[in-house]
Order: C-alpha cells, then structure tokens, then sequence
C-alpha cells in the first residue's frame, strides 16, 4: 500500500476554507457574517479556491477508471443544459441559473474531488463543516430565545428579523452533529468520547429548531450509518449494536416526548406532526404538476428554467420542482434526466462499489457529507446549486487519491 501524502498545513486549510464555501449559506444565518458589506460566499471563495489550486498543483493524483463514466455525463449534462436553454421561454430565471450550473459547477466537482481525495484536505474540510455547524447552532439557538430571527419566509417580510435559511442551517447542523458521533465513535479515551457523544447530542437537538425535515431525516440515516462504518470496522460489533439500540430508544423517546411538549412551539416537530406532509410543504402539488408538464413537453423538455413559467409562477425560479431528478426531466426532457441519473446515480453506485475497500475512517466521513445532501436533492432546491455538485464531487472522490509528488512527475495517472 502507498503511503499516504504527508501533513500539509495549506492542504488542511484549503479543506476547512472549502467547508465554509460549501457552508455560506448557512453561515450567513449568522447576523454578524450575513451584514458583512462584501458577500461572504464571494470573500471566502476568494480564500478558498487559490488554496484548492495550490493543493491540486502539490499533489500527484490517482484516478480509478470508475468515475469516468459519471464524470463524462455530468460534462455532458452541463452541454443539454446549456442546449436546452435555446428553447426555453424563460429570461431572468434562465440568466441566473444556467451561469451557475455551467460555471461554478466544474468548479465545485473539481473541488470535491481535491478535497476527498487528499486525506489532508478531507480532515480539514470536516473540522471546517464542525465548526461551522457549532457557530450556526449557538447563534440560531440565541437568537431564537431573543426573538430577533425568521425562519424561512421570503426576504424583507419581516424587517425587523433576521431572516434564516431555515433549511440549509438545518442541513449544516446535521452535517456537523453526525461527524460529531463519528468523532465520539473513534474516541480510544473515555473522555474525549464522552466529550464528542455529548456535542453529537447537543447539535442533534440543534437540528430540530431550524424546522427543516429533511435535515432531520438526514441526520437520523447519519447517525445510524456512520458510527455503526467506523465501529464494525474496528471490529467493535457489540458496541455498535448498543449504540443502533441506544439511538433508536433515545431518538423514539425524545419525539414523543418533545412531541407532546413542545410540538407546537419547535418547528421541526411541528411539521413532522403535521397531517399529510407532502400537502402541507407543498412538494406534493409541485410533483405533479411537474410530472403532468414533463408529459406534455416530451421528449426534450420545456427549456432550461422555464418550469415556473409553464406552472404559472411566473419568472420566480423559487418555485422549482423541488427534486432534482424531476427537474431535469421537466426542464431538459428524456436526454437531460438520461444524463441526471448517469451522472449521480453512477457517482452513489461508484461509491458504494470504491468505498467497500477504501479506508472506514475516509468512507464514514464521506458518507457523512454527502448524504444529507443526497437528502436534499430530493426534497428541495435546484440544479443551480453549488452545494449540489460539490457534494456530488465529494462522492466521486472516493475514486481519486492523492500521492506524494514524485520529481518530475506533475501528470495524473489512471490506475489500470
């Protein structure tokens, strides 16, 4: 077995400043961060990616044949996108989604990649997504007693409220909560174990006052998934069979007990409660209007962009399908949800098919970033979203490894 690339400080920081990219959004939940006079996703990219440039120039890489085909149906799928806008009737939605999807896309895979293919790079991004999550929690959580903050609605609503993201701040609490259980999970000391169990714990709770369910279906796979990779792994079976039943027995007893105390005033379990939940978040609606117009619209779609316009929004690219798979279906038709499925569904079966004989300390965290996102993408938010594809880099990651940089080697090499 090669030897792992060694320590690289700038490669540690690339990771964590790649963390804070990916987390922008959630961070500028924070009232501090959210009035900074610059954008602070423009600030810290202008951070983050030289850094990720410099790691990518430092390294000499391995890439397994496996994500070839994933990758050349995500270049692919970026080309339909782009083709498909030639007959979309869509203006200012199309303007702004289609430059994100083909611009800072590449960039984000290319990201991922780096980040989880560099063992370096790959702590530093999840001590990054750690402290990110712990600032957003205690910041949500005092403002929330102070009543200074909205969660969700749209901007300006309500002007003497900070407005929240309420479902991005839920899925970077999530985020950090189960690297948290991972940490506690490969603990060698009591008490340092204790000390990650009891901040898994405390973000966990966390995770319910944004609101959003999807983060807490997320968080609720992560726990079950993560510790159980890194336990099994070290051959701990009886400690990871105690730690499934202690987290189905805590997790059953909190909701019916929160349920019955709080279930009116935390809005996560005010909505799990909710009667007919499709109906109520409005996705169920959405599904199918989408559907109901992809049928109409085939075999290549209404155009890149045009789905709110066809539903009868208007231009309010607010109001996509909410699934990135039925969008690309709607949107760029038979061709475009082809290359959709290709391209993510390759890059989950790539990483189960890679990440069973990959280290299980580079697999649980991996697992961990990517798979509150995975939950996302099926319940919210649109192809134009950064945090989409460099996630969906992270995952295919799992085929690229970074070596030490031999004189005179600077190429990348296939393993054959």
């Amino acid at each position: 077995m090669a030897a792992a690339p060694p320590s690289d400080a700038l490669a540690w920081l690339a990771g964590a400043a790649a963390a804070v990219l990916h987390l922008a959004g959630a961070l500028k939940s924070i009232p501090l961060i959210g009035a900074l006079p610059i954008d602070f996703t423009v600030l810290i990219a202008a951070l983050a990616l030289p850094l990720l440039v410099f790691c990518a120039m430092t390294r000499r890489w391995v890439i397994a044949p496996d994500i070839g085909l994933p990758l050349a149906a995500i270049g692919a799928l970026w080309l339909w996108l782009i083709l498909a806008g030639c007959w979309s009737a869509s203006g200012a939605v199309l303007a702004a989604k289609l430059p994100e999807i083909t611009l800072l896309g590449p960039i984000m895979v290319l990201a991922g990649l780096i980040v989880a293919g560099d063992a370096t790079a790959l702590r530093g991004f999840c001590a990054g997504v750690l402290g990110a999550g712990l600032l957003v929690a205690v910041s949500l959580a005092t403002n929330l007693v102070d009543g200074s903050v909205a969660l969700g609605g749209l901007p300006g609503a309500d002007p003497a409220k900070w407005r929240v993201a309420y479902q991005v701040t839920g899925l970077a609490i999530a985020m950090a909560a189960a690297l948290a259980a991972l940490r506690w999970a490969e603990a060698s000391h009591g008490f340092f174990g204790l000390v990650w169990l009891g901040a898994a714990l405390a973000l966990g709770l966390a995770a319910l006052l944004p609101g959003g369910r999807a983060a807490l279906l997320a968080l609720a796979l992560c726990l079950a998934t993560g510790p159980m990779l890194i336990l099994f792994g070290r051959g701990r079976h009886g400690r990871a069979m105690l730690w499934l039943l202690a987290l189905f027995g805590f997790g059953s007893a909190a909701l019916v007990f929160l349920g019955i105390e709080a279930g009116q005033t935390i809005p996560t379990l005010e909505r799990i409660f909710a009667p007919n939940i499709l109906e109520s978040s409005g996705r169920g609606p959405l599904w199918e209007t989408a559907l109901s117009l992809a049928g109409q619209a085939m075999p290549f779609g209404l155009g890149t962009g045009s789905f709110s316009l066809a539903a009868g929004f208007g231009e309010w690219r607010g109001r996509h399908p909410h699934n990135l798979g039925i969008e690309a279906l709607v949107e760029a038709g038979l061709p475009g949800f082809a290359l959709w499925l290709i391209a993510f569904g390759g890059a989950a079966l790539v990483f189960w098919r890679l990440g069973r004989s990959a280290p299980s300390w580079r697999v649980a965290r991996l697992l961990m970033l990517c798979l509150p996102m995975a939950v996302t993408l099926q319940v919210s938010t649109d192809l134009g979203n950064r945090m989409a594809w460099l996630t969906l880099g992270l995952a295919l990651g799992i085929g690229v490894t970074a070596r030490a940089p031999l004189r005179g080697a600077g190429r990348v090499r296939a393993l054959g």
